[in-house]
């Protein structure tokens, strides 16, 4: 079935959103995408939505100085938009967007699907700020997927109807990810994401201070940023670990998998942070598994569907730290049982999480809501 789909997202680009990026190359229909924040003001030409000089003196005064938010012309600007174009059916990549968008939507007759990801339906003042749009935002919305059985629970508990609800994790591209061989690797420990509360790094770091004391050859590589890259550099150096602890910052999916090949397993202490927020299923975390990497982490989100604890890797409560700590010290000890998690976790993700399967079953989401609202 072919069909014309417009991709809305609040970022142009932004390296930690791979699955967003996935959606915008694999969906088979005829792709347009927007973006610009909560409500996408730019095409992808980079063209503001808002052509007529006194609409958009209108729109900057409102938004500007008012702080509106439901702001006429860009409604009617999106509206256009999407008849001008064809547009068959719009998916809204975050709940923000889609509830930003949903009245544009429906002006157009334009069918919405919207993608939560993790903050959208966490993050409590984001809840709180947007709750009423949600109301609204589900009530129109054709389909609402989510990408754990957490995040399920949560938006039902918003008021999302049950039969607009789809659970479709997200998906690695498999042939990215070669086995790496983890029964040859140095107690080495690898993080990757991004330095935010639920990523929890300062707990990482430390377990790994108490790993060091049982192994010290362990080393751990942190790759990424954040807003807590400083406090973690600190912590590392208040811990005494600095030198067994390396800052990578930014990296790209090549130069990850190079690290992977010297990792003895893949460590993420995701919690629940102080406002709520929390994953949804990390792609960090599925990528690890997809290269025979033993996955070490908590019992959080989507994380506990996508690591079978005590098969593919070890997972503990959030904040226990000596729990942590133990899990790696386990893997440290023995390169036997890190392999063999190493080789479930990869069979695992090749069963339950390969991307071609996950793109398929989001892209049946968005041709049944067609087929829906063409009978209506």
């Amino acid at each position: 079935m072919e069909y014309n789909l417009c991709i809305i997202k609040p970022n142009k680009n932004s390296y930690s959103e791979t699955f967003v990026q996935a959606h915008v190359d694999r969906l088979v229909g005829h792709k347009k995408v927007l973006y610009g924040g909560a409500f996408p003001v730019y095409d992808d030409k980079g063209k503001f939505l808002i052509r007529s000089p006194l609409a958009v003196l209108l729109y900057l005064i409102k938004k500007r100085i008012f702080k509106k938010d439901n702001i006429a012309e860009l409604n009617k600007a999106l509206a256009k938009y999407l008849t001008q174009q064809k547009v068959d059916v719009i998916l809204a990549e975050y709940g923000m967007v889609g509830a930003r968008v949903a009245t544009a939507c429906k002006m157009a007759g334009v069918p919405l699907v919207i993608h939560f990801h993790g903050a959208d339906a966490h993050h409590q003042p984001t809840v709180t700020e947007y709750k009423a749009l949600y109301q609204k935002a589900f009530a129109y919305a054709t389909a609402i997927v989510v990408v754990s059985e957490d995040m399920y629970q949560t938006l039902l508990n918003l008021g999302a109807p049950a039969n607009k609800l789809f659970l479709n994790p997200y998906g690695v591209n498999v042939n990215l990810f070669s086995p790496v061989n983890v029964a040859q690797s140095a107690p080495n420990f690898l993080a990757v994401g991004r330095f935010v509360g639920k990523k929890a790094p300062l707990i990482t770091l430390q377990a790994f201070e108490t790993v060091t004391h049982a192994f010290a050859d362990a080393r751990l590589w942190m790759v990424g940023e954040g807003p807590l890259l400083d406090a973690a550099r600190q912590k590392a150096c208040e811990l005494g670990i600095a030198e067994k602890v390396t800052f990578t910052g930014k990296q790209s999916t090549p130069q990850i998998l190079e690290l992977m090949k010297k990792m003895r397993c893949f460590v993420q202490h995701s919690v629940t942070a102080y406002d709520g927020d929390m994953e949804g299923t990390p792609n960090t975390i599925l990528e690890a598994s997809a290269s025979a990497l033993p996955v070490i982490s908590t019992r959080h989100a989507g994380i506990k569907q996508a690591v079978v604890d005590g098969v593919t890797g070890l997972l503990t409560d959030e904040y226990d730290v000596a729990g942590m700590a133990q899990h790696m010290i386990t893997l440290a000890g023995s390169p036997e049982l890190a392999a063999q998690m190493g080789k479930a976790g990869r069979e695992h993700i090749l069963a339950n999480y390969n991307i071609e399967k996950r793109i398929a079953i989001l892209d049946s989401i968005i041709q049944q809501s067609l087929k829906d609202r063409a009978g209506r």
